[in-house]
């Protein structure tokens, strides 16, 4: 086997810190170096690979590793391409008080499918309305129209409905919402219920208010009956809050379905209306098709993912009452040349750096994605104490290599930001960067774990800009800039995408990046290859003035 070996020809910041790390290396455990002895990151990818793609047809390991991912990318860009169809209907309580909402939604059609079709050309929307009433509207208490691709037609349509009945405060919200999920013809990849109403449903467990059903629904509809179908119908719901009336409701839906996006949609001047109604339709488009299209049009995974969110604890620990624990952290030495970023043995024992960890982790994660749990942590190393975060994936396994790959991920996207920080300096835009990932190898009651570490990032709201399947969540051209450069810096070699973290004043400080690479066999499974360079960045990339200044090409 060969052993770790430290390349000390030119120094860099790096080098110093491998400099320290041989002086101490008597300090790391035995059984570190034993891992990283018996580690083959090559073979080990390769067989996970594989496994991860359900594919043991082929007898060399290479070929079928191939074969199987790419038998896995035509899959998932197929998935990927449905996710793009997009049926929404709004389902709107149709009663006196709500006059301007229904008028809301009629103006904001327009002006919602042109922006999110103007930033992701690849979506196709269908729309739809729901509109209900109360029980004592009798033929008029519910009012349903399919959906249509012709926005003049849904806007003819719901100026005629008109904000009319109603009796007692609360109204007929589950029947709304049941006629929406069993009458209306859902049939595309992506599926969106915008509920916007001001009452809760009839019954005592949703309001105290004076209620002519205070026993719930007269025809024996349940919050339960109806959220669940529409779960098994694969319809993603969100709500547009009014008053705080509905507020209970909300929990109890939360309680059964899992977290939900949630609106502020309360009264206000009629163009102030049409912005919010506007900004809240465009936001659930562009999130539900970037989830639909990362975890597939199965909605039953993403609502499992939103029920998972309520266990989470969102509330850094009292460290006070935690140990300390010992562990090792590894990473990849940078590479120096763009010919190192493209050769995969780079990527290998021979540039791994390590040295001690001393840490703490909170015992419940603050959050997840679509493939990691991440936790509150502490590196109590440091003086004072840094604060991090500890990300373990939500399937446990696949040891040192998998995270490595994190690794690798994050070393070629931070080397491809301060090429890009170089290359845009003279035009004064903001500069992206990247935290640095570390692997971090420790004994949990006699069990090695592995997990990504890196900097907590602060002084700003986390968001997801864009997503690897191509969409763009939210719009900003320096990034979309940055990834057409990192397709042109390497030759067409890869493409830096799935940019997410915070905006700062001078910079966009990013995590957890995606690679598109020609190489199928690298950067992990959200890699969807050359296909997926052409497929989810170049069709759905328009250059921006960034772009043209830097004069990238296609």
């Amino acid at each position: 086997m060969s052993k770790l070996i430290f390349n000390r020809k030119k120094k860099s910041k790096y080098d110093n810190e491998g400099s320290a790390i041989s002086s101490a290396s008597t300090l790391v455990t035995s059984s570190v170096i034993a891992d990283l002895e018996g580690l083959s990151i090559t073979k080990e990818r390769l067989e996970r690979y594989v496994d991860e793609a359900k594919d043991k047809t082929e007898t060399e390991l290479t070929n079928r590793a191939r074969t199987a991912r790419e038998n896995a990318i035509r899959k998932t860009l197929s998935s990927i391409k449905r996710s793009m169809e997009v049926d929404l209907c709004f389902v709107l309580d149709c009663t006196g008080s709500m006059e301007s909402h229904i008028s809301a939604v009629k103006d904001c059609i327009v002006k919602v499918t042109d922006y999110v079709t103007s930033i992701n050309p690849s979506i196709k929307i269908w729309v739809g309305f729901c509109g209900y009433r109360d029980f004592s509207d009798g033929s008029d208490r519910l009012i349903v129209s399919d959906f249509t691709d012709s926005y003049a037609m849904f806007k003819a349509y719901v100026a005629t409905i008109s904000a009319e009945g109603g009796d007692d405060a609360p109204e007929d919200v589950l029947g709304g919402l049941d006629a929406a999920v069993r009458q209306m013809n859902w049939r595309h990849g992506t599926r969106i219920l915008l509920h916007i109403g001001d009452c809760p449903p009839h019954g005592r467990r949703y309001s105290s208010l004076e209620d002519s059903y205070p026993g719930g629904d007269p025809y024996g509809l349940t919050a339960e009956s109806v959220l669940k179908h529409m779960e098994l119908e694969n319809i993603l719901y969100f709500f547009g809050r009014i008053t705080s009336l509905t507020d209970q409701m909300v929990e109890i839906f939360r309680s059964i379905i899992g977290d939900f996006p949630v609106f502020d949609l309360e009264e206000c001047d009629a163009a102030t209306m049409v912005d919010k109604f506007y900004k809240a339709a465009s936001s659930a488009i562009n999130s539900s098709v970037s989830l639909t299209s990362t975890i597939g049009s199965d909605a039953r995974d993403i609502y499992t993912m939103r029920r998972e969110k309520l266990e989470m604890n969102p509330d850094e620990p009292n460290w006070d009452r935690y140990r300390p624990q010992n562990g090792v952290v590894l990473w990849y030495r940078p590479p120096k040349t763009l010919d190192d970023l493209k050769n995969r043995k780079y990527f290998n024992k021979s540039n791994i750096l390590y040295r001690n960890f001393i840490y703490m982790i909170s015992t419940q994660p603050f959050s997840s994605g679509t493939e990691k749990y991440a936790y509150y942590g502490l590196d109590h190393k440091s003086r004072p104490s840094k604060k991090i975060v500890i990300k373990e994936y939500l399937k446990l396994g696949g040891g040192a290599e998998k995270y490595l790959e994190v690794a690798e991920v994050s070393i070629v996207a931070y080397y491809l930001a301060a090429k890009f920080n170089e290359a845009a300096r003279r035009i004064k835009v903001k500069k992206v960067n990247f935290l640095e990932v570390k692997v971090l190898r420790s004994s949990v009651g006699g069990t090695t774990r592995y997990y990504a570490v890196e900097e907590r990032l602060k002084d700003g709201e986390f968001k997801r800009f864009n997503v690897n399947s191509g969409v763009i969540v939210e719009f900003h051209p320096v990034l979309e800039a940055f990834a057409h450069f990192t397709y042109t810096h390497t030759n067409r070699y890869l493409v830096v995408y799935d940019l997410q973290g915070v905006e700062k004043a001078n910079q966009f400080l990013l995590t957890d990046p995606a690679i598109h690479c020609i190489d199928s066999l690298r950067f992990g499974k959200t890699n969807l290859g050359e296909k997926g360079i052409n497929e989810c960045f170049l069709a759905n990339h328009k250059c921006n003035d960034i772009c043209r200044k830097l004069k990238l090409r296609r």
